[in-house]
């Protein structure tokens, strides 16, 4: 019963213009919906949380449930860290059969004596997970008195995968900070210029593409939720100045809820594209002269996104020429789905088609205000109908995530991973470089050329034995046999018998 309550409240969201609009009644009713078999497949609210979680650097992240739990959500994405590397340390209760039967209590606070003995955190995380939530096992009271026996903070995580989707389970994993993390710690000092980002992971290392040019004005990141963070970061991030949020549609519960309890205001932005890093500059320094910052930071970031525009144009430029015209393909979603589009279309792309899976409606607008209608909008495709638009829309890239990347190289089209697995970090204007660097790659990959060679076959499927001996000339000879037979031979004697 609580965690349906605690679904409505959280789909009860005051910053959705979907949610606004709504009657007050339908409104309390909330966004949620029962899960239908195979909803998870895309994740569970168990992997939302971690994913949400996990990138806070300097905590143990123990998940309370089967090994499996755990080695299923570990390392999910490439958040990097700057320091302390005890994140990526896989800590997990691995309950048996007994625990089943017994409860998982016990084991689970005795897990976390082992952690806090070994490991002296700041904090742990505990996660969870379907069988501890279905026997029963009460995370919070466990928590609770392990905090007070070792004099740490013990942050449960009621984030079940039965729960609901992954982006139910990015929410959840923000309520968990709301409610026992923020505004527990004061920072060293203050300043006008502090601000929060908000559903900014740093994957590949993107945060740190970022964080010099918010530094080359002043202006200091207090926390990153939850890229490359501290524990303390995210304990005093109540005392910045602005929030920006980066993933709407992960963690605007909360932007919200801060702004309800600290009177933080907040807005949307993104890091992909040379124009939407410079909106998401100008809107920082906008906000946080409203809230007192001299009026100067405006003019300094108008002088500083003139000359990075200028810089990044400058190394575009000899691309350009080569990729002009080319056609692309977007399977991704969320905010990617258009913040990435923005970042393509700048470059002199042709988008053919752009997917909106996992993105809201407010995503689906933006989409149309970049590309002029929503025709090429496309939702859940399967393997099969990905595969015939791509080679329908005849396009020479396909931009996604691993889970697409075979449908490519099947229908012979380069391919680019532009999801959390990815290895290169493609935000702000040096990422937008790297983007288009690795777009004139993948398309002039000289693999392309051979793979589209066809096959050495006739129409009626034999094959001519000089189309043979040419095909095989250029693969490498196996040595002769003793009786002097190589591969032409055997294959002229194969033919006239």
């Amino acid at each position: 019963m609580w965690l349906k309550a605690r679904a409505v409240e959280i789909f009860n969201e005051p910053g959705c213009a979907k949610n606004r609009a709504k009657s007050e009644k339908v409104r309390k009713q909330g966004c949620s919906k029962q899960v239908s078999p195979g909803a998870a497949a895309g994740g569970c609210a168990f992997d939302g949380a971690r994913i949400a979680l996990q990138p806070i650097v300097d905590v143990a992240h123990l998940v309370h449930g089967p090994i499996a739990c755990e080695g299923n959500s570990w390392d999910n994405r490439h958040a990097a860290s700057s320091g302390p590397t005890l994140y990526r340390t896989a800590f997990t209760t691995d309950i048996n059969e007994l625990d089943v039967i017994y409860g998982g209590e016990r084991r689970l606070f005795r897990s976390l004596r082992e952690i806090i003995e070994k490991y002296d955190p700041p904090a742990v995380f505990v996660y969870q997970t379907c069988v501890t939530a279905l026997i029963g096992d009460d995370i919070d009271a466990v928590c609770k008195h392990a905090s007070e026996t070792f004099g740490k903070a013990i942050i449960p995580v009621n984030a079940p995968g039965f729960a609901g989707s992954k982006n139910f389970g990015n929410k959840l994993g923000g309520e968990a900070i709301l409610d026992y993390v923020i505004g527990t710690r004061e920072p060293a000092y203050k300043t006008p210029f502090d601000i929060n980002l908000i559903g900014e992971y740093n994957l590949s290392g993107e945060l740190w593409q970022i964080k010099p040019l918010f530094e080359a004005l002043g202006i200091r990141i207090l926390s990153c939720i939850s890229g490359d963070a501290r524990y303390s970061e995210i304990a005093s991030a109540h005392r910045a100045k602005v929030n920006m949020v980066v993933c709407s549609k992960s963690m605007i519960n909360v932007a919200t809820k801060m702004q309800q309890r600290y009177g933080i205001p907040y807005f949307e932005g993104s890091f992909y594209g040379i124009g939407d890093m410079s909106d998401a500059l100008r809107g920082a320094a906008r906000l946080l002269v409203q809230q007192g910052a001299p009026d100067e930071l405006v003019v300094r970031t108008e002088h500083l996104v003139k000359a990075e525009e200028a810089r990044a144009w400058a190394r575009i430029a000899p691309y350009r020429t080569r990729l002009d015209g080319k056609r692309v393909l977007l399977i991704t979603g969320g905010v990617k789905s258009w913040s990435v589009l923005a970042a393509l279309q700048e470059t002199g792309l042709e988008i053919v088609g752009t997917s909106v899976k996992k993105s809201t409606d407010g995503d689906k607008e933006r989409i149309k205000e970049i590309m002029g209608d929503d025709t090429r909008m496309v939702d859940n495709l399967t393997a099969r109908e990905m595969y015939n638009m791509l080679r329908d829309a005849k396009a020479d890239i396909m931009l996604s995530g691993g889970r697409s990347q075979f449908v490519a190289l099947k229908a012979r089209m380069p391919w680019l991973d532009v999801n959390q697995e990815r290895c290169h970090a493609y935000a702000g204007y040096e990422g937008i470089v790297e983007l288009v660097h690795e777009i004139d790659r993948a398309i002039h990959n000289p693999v392309w050329q051979q793979v589209r060679i066809p096959a050495p076959w006739d129409d009626e499927g034999e094959a001519p034995l000089e189309r043979i001996i040419q095909f095989s000339g250029r693969i490498k000879r196996t040595p002769p046999r003793e009786d002097g037979q190589d591969c032409e031979r055997r294959l002229r004697a194969g033919a006239s018998a």
